[in-house]
């Protein structure tokens, strides 16, 4: 991915290229899993699959490569279908990215109690103060996380905040998936 500017860790690249895929294809998407294998591993172990990625023409470094799965079921809730996953040994990581509706911590005080899941996303969908986001957070099986959010209204490369702890709730949720 071209564009992805050069990041300090493999993990935060890999964040970075899949923010960058991810907002390639537009708004409105539905949530993305994604594995995170060794780069240098899988060219010495799946040769055939580097060259299909186009990986064989990259200086040898060390990083990570996202390789998306298959799309995540709609209608299931993303916490229940995490619960699901299990990642073979191959898979050093993986990744997510979901669209939300965020509100600014001001909202916090103004949400309605004893709300269901239903009534407060659309309490949320109808405040003035909503923000539209696209979260990629991504984690390693040694318990290592990065995260990139991207405002819909500023939708652009040079304004995606990154950072360990931006979605730690997703993160918590992403480092399930390698438990025993």
């Amino acid at each position: 991915m071209s564009n992805t500017p050069m990041a300090a860790n493999p993990l935060t690249r890999a964040v970075l290229e899949i923010d960058e895929y991810a907002s390639g294809l537009g708004w409105d998407q539905p949530a993305r899993l994604f594995a995170l294998v060794d780069t240098a591993r899988l060219r010495v172990q799946e040769p055939a699959l580097a060259a299909q990625l186009g990986l064989t023409e990259e200086p040898e470094t060390t990083g990570l490569t996202p390789i998306e799965q298959d799309e995540i079921p709609a209608g299931k809730p993303l916490d229940e279908f995490l619960a699901t996953i299990a990642w073979p040994d191959s898979v050093v990581g993986c990744a997510l990215t979901v669209e939300r509706l965020m509100l600014p911590p001001t909202a916090e005080a103004s949400v309605p109690q004893g709300l269901s899941d239903k009534k407060l996303a659309a309490w949320v969908a109808a405040h003035p103060d909503r923000q539209e986001v696209r979260m990629t957070v991504a984690v390693l099986r040694d318990g290592t996380r990065d995260s990139a959010v991207r405002l819909r209204e500023k939708d652009a490369p040079k304004e995606v905040l990154t950072g360990s702890g931006l979605v730690p709730g997703l993160a918590e949720a992403l480092s399930a998936t390698f438990a025993e």
